[in-house]
């Protein structure tokens, strides 16, 4: 599979082309098995992950396709596609709560984190206050 980079995906696509704007953090395809269907994987910490070693491409998670009649499933790897087994709906539900808990802990520990610092910061500012104050006598 080819890749390109670019900033805005282009209205027509390629088949056998991977279209990655880093811009937007989305990459794009048509469905590896010829229905044509777009193909769209988000790039994010708690979405499709991507490598690129200088001259090919690898997403991972694998990607199924399982809202397309066509339901395919498979992997992105160097730059080639590696067929994987076709899911069933027991599978397929587990593998979307399981996507529905990485997101809710990311975005937990997210604003856990926004409130560390914003606590650290109100703890710094109060601290040189106080440095200041005892400073002046």
């Amino acid at each position: 599979m080819q890749h390109r980079f670019l900033e805005f995906i282009p209205d027509q696509l390629e088949e056998g082309t991977l279209y990655i704007s880093l811009e937007y953090c989305t990459a794009i395809h048509l469905c590896v098995c010829g229905c044509c269907n777009k193909v769209v994987t988000p790039i994010s910490p708690t979405d499709w992950k991507i490598t690129f070693d200088g001259k090919r491409v690898s997403l991972y998670p694998s990607i199924g396709n399982w809202n397309f009649e066509c339901r395919s499933h498979y992997w992105i790897r160097h730059g080639m596609v590696e067929w994987a087994d076709s899911w069933d709906q027991d599978q397929i539900t587990k593998s979307r709560n399981y996507d529905i808990r990485v997101k809710e802990r990311h975005f937990r520990l997210e604003k856990d984190k926004k409130v560390q610092i914003g606590k650290s910061k109100k703890r710094t500012l109060w601290n040189r206050f106080l440095n200041v104050f005892f400073k002046l006598f």
